[in-house]
C-alpha cells in the first residue's frame, strides 16, 4: 500500500487511503456529532485508527445545482485538505455544503475551508494540551 509513507510531511498526495469511501465512514463520522461550522460548510469529524487524517465530502444537488460547480467545490477543498494535512491530527472529517453557493465565490470557498481546517487543527491541539475535553467546537 502507498499510504506506508503517511508520516513523510513532504508527500502532499491524495490518494485513496487519505479519502472517505464507504457509506458506512460516512455514518460513523455524522453519528459522533462533533462539528465545527462555518458560513457555507460544516466539517464533521472523528477520531480514526489510523496515522493520518481522511476527506470525505457531502455536496447536496439542492445546494449546488450544477454539476461543474459541485465539481469545483471538490476540487477546491480536496486542494485545501491536500495541503493542510501534514498539520491535521487522525481524524476521519466529511465537509458538507450547509447552504447554496455560486461560481462567483470561489476564493471564499477555499478561504472558509481553509478556515475550518485551522479550526479543526487548533480544537485537537487545544484537547491534547488539556489531556481531556469535548471535541465540538461550534
Amino acid at each position: 500500500k502507498r499510504c506506508g509513507l503517511v508520516a513523510d510531511p513532504g508527500r502532499f498526495g491524495f490518494g485513496r487511503c487519505f479519502r472517505l469511501l464507504r457509506p458506512q465512514e460516512f455514518s460513523a463520522v455524522f453519528h459522533a456529532r462533533q462539528v465545527v461550522r462555518g458560513e457555507r460548510f460544516a466539517l464533521h469529524f472523528r477520531e480514526n485508527a489510523l496515522k493520518h487524517p481522511r476527506l470525505g465530502l457531502v455536496l447536496p444537488k439542492k445546494q449546488a445545482r450544477s454539476a461543474v460547480l459541485r465539481n469545483a467545490i471538490k476540487r477546491q477543498a480536496r486542494e485545501a485538505f491536500r495541503l493542510k494535512r501534514p498539520g491535521l491530527p487522525a481524524l476521519d472529517i466529511v465537509l458538507r455544503l450547509l447552504r447554496p453557493v455560486a461560481a462567483i465565490e470561489k476564493s471564499d470557498w477555499r478561504t472558509e475551508i481553509e478556515s475550518l481546517l485551522d479550526r479543526l487543527a487548533k480544537t485537537d491541539a487545544k484537547r491534547q494540551a488539556e489531556g481531556v475535553g469535548e471535541r465540538s467546537l461550534q
